[in-house]
Formats: C-alpha cells, structure tokens, sequence
C-alpha cells in the first residue's frame, strides 16, 4: 500500500466522515501545482476551491505569516491591532465605500453570513429572499439561505422566514421583494450550482428593488471576490454597489479569514456593540495574511492576468472543437467547462491521474478556480491533458477520437 493510500486510510478512523474518503494524500505544494504523498505532481486547478489566491509557498504570504507568529498571532476583541486597522481600510477603499462605511472581521465565509443574517433581523424584518441554486454555507443561519435540498433536509426546520427564486430572473425577483423583505441575498456567480453568472439587468433590479423596499442588498462575494473575476469585487463589473457584501475564501490565500462590509451609516449602524462577535477573527496572524494577498495581487498587476488568463482558457478549451464540450462560462478565473453529456466525474478523475486537479461541480460541469498566479503556459498544459482525457472518454464508448 502506498504512503497516500495509508494515510488516507487512517483519516477514515479518526477523522470525522462528513466529507467521504478523500481523492489524494497532498504534502506540499508550489506556486500552482501541489505534491501528494506517493510523489505526484498536480496542476491545481481548484485553489482550495477559489481560496489559494497566490498559488502555494508565495513568498509575501510566506514572509506575512511568519512575521505575524514571530510578533503576535492572537488577541482578543479587547484590543485593537495595526493590521487589522490596515486591512479595514484597504477593503474599504477597493470597495469604493461610502463614509460611514464599515467592516467586521471573522473567520470564514458561512460565518461572515451568519453575521449578515443577524444585521437583517436588525431592520425590524425577518424575511430573506434568497436564489435558488445558492450556497450561501452550511452552519444552521447560512443553511437557511442555502437552497440545495439535500443539504438542508436532514437539519429542517431551518432558522428565518426565507423566500427562494429563480436566479437570474428579473420578473420573479421584483415579485417577491416588498416591504416585509429584511434583505435579498444574492450571488453575482453562484459557484455551487455550476459557476452560473448574473446578468447585470438582474443585479440592477436587484438593486432598484431593495431600495424602493427599503430592504438591504446583499451580495455574497466569498466565492468571487478579491480579484477572482478580473476584478477587485465581481459587482463592480456591474456598476451596482451593495448595502453589505460578504468575503472569504481567497482573501487571506488559504488562511482562515472572513469579512463583513456595510456600506453607509445607515447599514453599519444596525450592529451595535454587545450583539456580534468573534474569538478567532481579525487576529494579527490572519489580518497579516490578507494584506500580503491583496498588495501583492494590486503589485504583481494580478487583476489584468487574471482576465488575460481566463480569456486564453476559453479560447483554448472551446478551440478543441470537442463533442464532449459545450461551451466555457464564468469570468476571469472562475469557470466552468460546460459538457454535452454527464460524464463530468469521469473528466476529473481521468485529468487527475494525468495531474490536473479539477471539480466535477454538476454531473455535466467541470469547475475550475485556480491560483491567480496561473499563466496561459500552464493553461495551455491544461488543454493538452483535458484533449487527451475528452478523446478517451468518447473513444471507450465506442466513438473515434
């Protein structure tokens, strides 16, 4: 038995099984590929799921960290930190807030929701619209926003008064939303049900329909922000500026992280102190972390890669011409290889075996979110794998390459 396979092993006896057996044994990693433990080189094409912004060993997320634990790695909510000062600052000016605007720190992305959740209650309302196909996380307060049945049903009844629509639907969206609604709560690409984008119609109604309302806008950006989609903040390309928006993920390049941001005073005063908080969020350790992400991504002109990148990988996969293949969506580095048939599993596990790590996200959907660091060089490697495993598949049934 292989070093990987004894491992993966005795994480089925220790560890608890709410993610199923594990594909790999992963022991290190460097810039965009990672190492498993029988000596296996992979491209990473997922990024920890749109998390490992910089790639892996980066040296200003190496330099950040251990600066932060040779300092001060925790304090409570007592005090006060410089970077954390920094990093409220920086998020708000990328976001182009408005005075009065604010942050709260916490540690990832379900709990930056659950924080969203408790700001709406504060409006006096308690109804949510939410999309159907969201993922909006899994603790009891993001579940109820979350509109995958089979992750809700074994916790039901679930906490809030939530309304699902049809995403993307502009009709149904303005129907649901009157002067009960607390918040709409949206993504503009919803990551889980397939990396499927908004229309910037849609997330303008959304906007014109909260304000007439008086509800909050809210938009999810754990999956999408901080330059995932060749910009800082995936509304932006929108021209449609949320009440709050959500962060996670990628902010901190794998370290645990999440943001708050309430635009205005009117939103960043419903909060008040005594009714949130957190141990673990904002520490010094974190915070250092997320200012290397984002100085090195405004540095290193990471927003512009990101758009040259994404645009050659669609370029590229939708130039195979393949039968197999449908079409490429998503922005930037947040995509989807769309495919004509569910075969989706197969395609992941046949790259993984040549090297590429991919997420089979719907049985005809293949979901990519790498490092930002990623360069057409290795996206044309990708292709090179991707063809070759595509002609497999539809030659083992019978067909000619």
């Amino acid at each position: 038995m292989t070093t990987g396979a004894t491992t993966l092993d005795r994480s089925q006896e220790v560890l608890l099984g709410v993610f199923g057996r594990p594909r790999l044994t992963l022991v290190r990693g460097e810039g965009c590929y990672v190492y498993d433990a029988d000596g296996g080189r992979h491209l990473d094409l997922l990024g920890g799921i749109a998390v490992s912004s910089l790639g892996h060993g980066h040296p200003a997320l190496v330099e950040a960290v251990s600066r932060a634990a040779r300092e001060l790695v925790h304090v409570s909510n007592f005090f006060v930190t410089p970077d954390q000062v920094r990093l409220g600052e920086r998020l708000l000016q990328l976001s182009d807030a408005p005075s009065g605007s604010r942050v709260f720190l916490c540690n990832s992305g379900t709990e930056a929701i659950e924080a969203v959740v408790k700001l709406s209650r504060r409006t006096g309302r308690t109804r949510i619209v939410a999309a159907e196909g969201a993922f909006h996380g899994r603790t009891t307060g993001a579940l109820a926003l979350t509109h995958k049945e089979a992750y809700r049903a074994p916790f039901e009844p679930l906490v809030g008064d939530v309304t699902f629509v049809p995403y993307d639907d502009v009709d149904a969206l303005r129907a649901a939303v009157d002067d009960t609604v607390a918040a709409v709560v949206l993504e503009p690409i919803q990551g889980e049900a397939g990396v499927i984008p908004a229309s910037t119609d849609y997330l303008r109604a959304a906007r014109e329909a909260t304000t007439a309302a008086g509800a909050l806008l809210v938009l999810d950006e754990i999956q999408t922000g901080v330059g995932r989609t060749g910009t800082w903040f995936a509304h932006q390309a929108h021209g449609v500026r949320p009440d709050v928006m959500t962060l996670a993920k990628g902010l901190a390049g794998g370290v645990p992280i999440g943001a708050v941001v309430t635009f205005g005073e009117r939103v960043s005063g419903l909060l008040g102190p005594g009714q949130h908080g957190t141990t673990f969020g904002g520490n010094p350790l974190a915070c250092a972390a997320a200012l290397a992400v984002l100085g090195t991504i405004e540095e290193d002109d990471l927003l512009e890669q990101v758009k040259t990148t994404g645009e050659h990988l669609v370029a590229a996969v939708e130039g195979l011409q393949h039968p197999l293949v449908r079409d490429v969506r998503g922005a930037g580095l947040l995509r989807a290889i769309a495919l004509t048939r569910d075969v989706s599993a197969q395609v992941t596990a046949a790259l993984e075996a040549r090297g590429p790590i991919v997420n089979p996200v719907r049985p005809d959907a293949v979901r990519l979110a790498p490092p930002l660091v990623l360069t057409t060089d290795e996206v044309d490697e990708f292709v090179a794998d991707l063809s070759v495993v595509l002609d497999g598949i539809v030659a083992s049934e019978g067909g000619n390459p």
